[in-house]
Formats: C-alpha cells, sequence, structure tokens
C-alpha cells in the first residue's frame, strides 16, 4: 500500500498526524542534509505504524517536501488513535 507524506523537517516536536486514510504529515527534528530527514520520517513512521524500518520503502520524493511511501498491505485497516499525540 502506498501513503503520501507531507514532510516536515526541522521542527522542535516529533509527530505524525494522519490527514485521510492515505495521507499522513511527518515532523522530524532532522534537517533535509544527507537524507538524515527521510532516515527519521521512516522511522517515525514505523514506530506510529509498530513495524519495523526496513518494511518501510521510500517509493518517490527524496528531495521534496511530498513523498510517497510503501508500507505493508497489512496496514490497510490501520486504525488512527482518536488523539494524536507526539511520538517522543
Amino acid at each position: 500500500m502506498r501513503l503520501t507524506i507531507v514532510a516536515k523537517p526541522k521542527k522542535k516536536q516529533e509527530k505524525v498526524i494522519q490527514i485521510s486514510p492515505t495521507s499522513y504529515s511527518v515532523s522530524v527534528k532532522e534537517p533535509p542534509v544527507e537524507g538524515r530527514a527521510n532516515e527519521a520520517i521512516i522511522k517515525s513512521l514505523a514506530k506510529y505504524f509498530s513495524v519495523s524500518p526496513s518494511q518501510i520503502n521510500l517509493v518517490s520524493g527524496h528531495t521534496g517536501k511530498i513523498k510517497i511511501v510503501e508500507v505493508p498491505d497489512s496496514l490497510a485497516n490501520f486504525e488512527t488513535l482518536p488523539k494524536q499525540k507526539p511520538l517522543f
């Protein structure tokens, strides 16, 4: 399953917010330098979905704010939490 991610690097707090069933906003502390923000986004999504980071693949948007990631199909019925809260 593919998800659209709106990346927000260099934020004070790391969090994942669901915008729609296949769109998420991910805020990370890392700057967009040498792929560090991309790695942090993958780790944040892995923690949010309770899967291994190796199961999340960045398909496109390596240098842009809009990214497409591929996650396991088993997350198609993933239910969001009633209240979004910071990851860390």
